[in-house]
């Protein structure tokens, strides 16, 4: 599994990540030159691309919020989280209630740098160095313990990250659907979104891309149908499972995802 592989705390330049590129799209500062040469090879295939990671992170913020203000959620572990932006989960989260709690994780060293950096003075808020597959060593972290009362509802969030991983029976996004969701209370609440195209060309030229780019450190491209299959067993609630842009928008006037080579597309499941 790849989640017992001891993870690099080297950051390499010259290799693109999709955690950097993310950075690059929502106008961040934490990339390099080989992260925006990738962003603009990628711009040639899917030029929608930076308004759909603006659009995610919108997304996201919202679905964060609606869980802290409208179901009282009080703990969230985010699962590739990403590098620190504005408005981070816990930072909406904690707006709402103080109290809030949250675990990041990811397996970018960069991001475990400028997390721990931005999170040094906020202790009800860890980052975690760790594969999102890793979900015992992730579990039983310190931190995660320290933070986190899995006797009573977590929110876990896989925010367009299902894609960076391949179909594994072991490691793939289903696998770690169930290893998270089984050892949580019911009433606990799962987010998940992900690339999705209907056009296959995309779906193939996109995913050899992004694989050749990262040097193997991504999944694949899907479709509709199996972000819908993570979320058998749960309670899919209102507006159901989308393009994010159009999950209980902020006003009717809100940013949409105006083109549609491919999208972000999920939503919010409730545990029973």
């Amino acid at each position: 599994m790849q989640g017992d592989k001891q993870l690099s705390t080297e950051i390499d330049a010259n290799v693109p990540t999709a955690a950097r590129m993310y950075d690059f799209y929502l106008g961040g500062k934490d990339n390099y030159a080989a992260d925006r040469a990738a962003v603009g090879e990628l711009d040639k295939v899917v030029p929608s691309t930076r308004a759909l990671a603006l659009n995610n992170r919108r997304f996201l913020q919202r679905v964060v919020r609606t869980l802290a203000e409208e179901y009282g959620i009080r703990q969230f572990l985010d699962h590739g989280s990403g590098l620190p932006t504005q408005d981070n989960v816990h930072q909406v989260a904690q707006h709402v209630a103080p109290e809030s709690r949250v675990v990041y994780v990811d397996n970018d060293p960069m991001v475990l740098v400028h997390g721990r950096a931005l999170l040094d003075q906020n202790d009800r808020t860890a980052v975690i160095h760790a594969d999102m597959r890793s979900t015992d060593e992730i579990f039983s972290h310190s931190d995660t313990r320290r933070l986190i009362d899995f006797s009573q509802p977590v929110a876990v969030l896989f925010n367009s990250v299902f894609h960076c991983i391949p179909d594994s029976v072991t490691d793939g996004p289903a696998a770690v659907v169930r290893r998270v969701t089984e050892r949580l209370a019911p009433g606990s609440y799962a987010v998940m979104c992900q690339l999705v195209s209907d056009d296959p060309e995309v779906r193939e030229s996109v995913t050899a891309f992004m694989d050749q780019a990262t040097q193997g450190n991504w999944g694949r491209v899907r479709e509709e149908k199996d972000v819908a299959e993570w979320f058998e067993g749960m309670e899919i609630l209102e507006p159901g499972l989308v393009e994010v842009s159009t999950w209980r928008p902020d006003n009717e006037v809100a940013p949409r995802q105006l083109t549609q080579e491919w999208i972000e597309f999920g939503g919010l499941g409730r545990l029973r």
